[in-house]
């Protein structure tokens, strides 16, 4: 898409199923408009995709790291048979799996198999990244 990051789909998502799956999470800061488009390049080329719309509505309180993985785990959950991770290899890597390598653990993607809620995903994730935080941002902080 021309529109990366804003518009996504694929030939098998039903635009109007995946919007309202993903309003209903109600992720703060965020809507999902249906839409559907055809490519003009790459991967589904000249091929009409279902998709949605991703409109910020409130930047202060939109969470993108959230709502990325409620949008995999949604489409994960709603086209089970159709979804599939890409598999190795990826640049330098042969057997990790490339979503694995980008997230920095394969328990985001386990969990996402499995049917973790989002919620029990968030719990972890977001103790990590406190963790993290708290030991490293001191160092960069210039006024504190």
């Amino acid at each position: 898409t021309t529109r990366p990051f804003e518009i996504f789909g694929a030939p098998y998502i039903d635009g109007e199923t995946l919007a309202t799956a993903l309003n209903a999470l109600r992720l703060q800061g965020v809507f999902f408009r249906p839409l559907s488009f055809e490519p003009t390049f790459q991967k589904h080329a000249r091929t009409i995709c279902g998709g949605v719309q991703i409109h910020v509505t409130d930047r202060t309180r939109f969470r993108s790291w959230k709502t990325t993985i409620a949008i995999l785990k949604t489409v994960h959950d709603l086209y089970p048979k159709q979804f599939a991770w890409k598999q190795p290899p990826y640049e330098y890597e042969t057997k990790k799996m490339p979503f694995d390598i980008l997230v920095g653990t394969d328990r985001l993607r386990r969990e996402i198999e499995a049917g973790a809620p989002l919620r029990e995903m968030e719990r972890w994730w977001q103790a990590q990244v406190n963790a993290f935080t708290a030991k490293v941002r001191p160092h960069f902080l210039l006024y504190a």
